[in-house]
């Protein structure tokens, strides 16, 4: 799952604009929602994020949580379909949030072929300055780069979403857990949440909210064997009546006589199904 994804992006795109300077070293204009066309059999690609320069250049920024080797390969495509598309090509970022170590080639070589992009670790941003930036969406970024102390970095940016209006502080909070997932700081998320006077339940955010209790989820599944179907049914149990209301017993009782591994299939069809029925039956 890509939760982390959507969530960035919609940061990067709206409400980060100290962290954009940070990568480009210059303002996007405006952004272009595009999908590559498809070349002969290779399937269309969509890019993360490009946008247009103030400057009239393009940029071209991907977003990646897990080291892979193909790519390379992945940017030389994108690239080759932006100048088809635009007739330029792009700047390239390719932005690793993942939590180990980052070891991804930034640049391919070979006999009459030289083709490189950046490839920049969130880790190595200024996290405090983003801390102090005057945009809430700076201020969620900081989870991910370098900042002093994780868990006063929570707490100062849980207390500058408190301060927002309703409707902003609700989306900023469900971004902030998403992105918390990363570093394994959700749970304090959610603590200093009920430390703070927020009146509200970030999983009811109708876009972020469904991807928030999924995630919660999966960081079950991640988590210690011990308890694993307990908490797998929690979640899932929480899931399913969001979507569906208060469960009937007899849902309850199936749901109760489950193991692990099939809360976990229950857990990936939850989001597709019509009905308690069509999930249960």
């Amino acid at each position: 799952m890509q939760e982390y994804d959507v969530a960035l992006k919609l940061l990067l795109k709206r409400s980060a604009p100290l962290t954009l300077r940070a990568l480009p070293g210059t303002a996007v204009a405006k952004w272009l929602d595009v999908e590559l066309p498809r070349v002969r059999k290779v399937q269309n690609l969509r890019l993360d994020l490009l946008g247009r320069t103030v400057d009239g250049h393009l940029i071209h920024i991907e977003l990646q949580s897990a080291n892979d080797p193909a790519m390379p390969f992945r940017m030389m495509e994108y690239c080759v379909g932006v100048r088809r598309l635009f007739g330029q090509f792009p700047r390239q970022i390719l932005l690793y949030v993942g939590e180990g170590p980052m070891h991804m080639e930034g640049a391919l070589r070979g006999p009459g072929l030289s083709f490189e992009y950046d490839l920049i670790d969130i880790r190595t941003l200024n996290g405090e300055r983003l801390l102090e930036s005057e945009q809430v969406g700076d201020n969620v970024i900081a989870i991910l780069a370098q900042v002093r102390d994780d868990k006063e970095a929570v707490h100062r940016i849980v207390e500058r979403i408190a301060g927002l209006a309703i409707a902003e502080r609700e989306t900023a909070l469900a971004q902030l857990m998403i992105l918390a997932g990363l570093r394994h700081l959700a749970p304090t998320v959610e603590q200093e949440t009920r430390d703070m006077p927020i009146d509200l339940d970030i999983r009811d955010h109708e876009v972020l909210g469904p991807m928030i209790i999924k995630a919660e989820l999966k960081a079950q599944q991640k988590g210690r064997q011990d308890g694993l179907q307990a908490g797998e049914l929690t979640v899932l149990r929480r899931l399913i009546e969001k979507r569906f209301g208060a469960l009937p017993g007899w849902a309850s009782e199936k749901l109760g006589a489950m193991q692990a591994p099939e809360l976990e299939d229950l857990s990936e069809r939850v989001l597709d199904a019509a009905s308690v029925d069509e999930l249960l039956r």
